[in-house]
């Protein structure tokens, strides 16, 4: 246990009064308990949190001050393929076709897609890729794959009749 100097404890009474995050605002209260004497179990069982947080708390306030009781960020694209500005360059090439009214064909973007990140991926990646970049579907599929011509014909000649 490291005990802080007095302008240690002002600063770190000062900063509750910051607007902070809550989760910043407890540890920094752990930490002033410690100081005014409270054993770690009973910081724990008056924070409602347990003993590895408040010791957690110490051990991060002991290195590296005040500042290493701000919470980390969480979420965020962890385990993406590309960059963002890499997805819009690759965007990039398939828009003027797109624009000029050509229909986008998956498969090619797809097979562009894989071919930049050097391997395969599923087809709900290159979906959510679309959707991150605004892209939409604007054109229903103008037939049913198993359409029958023929049929479709006789019905047409039958009501001009």
């Amino acid at each position: 246990m490291v005990k802080c100097s007095k302008s240690a404890v002002r600063r770190l009474k000062t900063a509750l009064h910051w607007k902070i995050p809550s989760t910043q605002r407890e540890r920094i209260q752990m930490v002033l308990l410690r100081e005014s004497g409270i054993t770690q179990p009973a910081i724990a069982a008056a924070m409602g949190v347990s003993l590895s947080t408040v010791s957690r708390a110490h051990m991060s306030y002991d290195q590296c001050g005040i500042k290493a009781l701000k919470p980390k960020p969480n979420g965020g694209r962890k385990h993406e393929n590309m960059s963002l500005a890499e997805e819009k360059a690759l965007l990039g090439r398939f828009a003027k076709r797109a624009g000029a009214g050509e229909m986008l064909n998956i498969h090619e973007l797809k097979a562009a897609y894989e071919k930049a990140i050097g391997h395969s991926t599923s087809d709900s990646t290159v979906y959510n890729l679309l959707h991150r970049h605004g892209w939409r579907k604007l054109m229903p599929r103008p037939f049913h794959p198993k359409r029958d011509l023929a049929a479709q014909n006789a019905k047409a000649a039958f009501l001009t009749l």
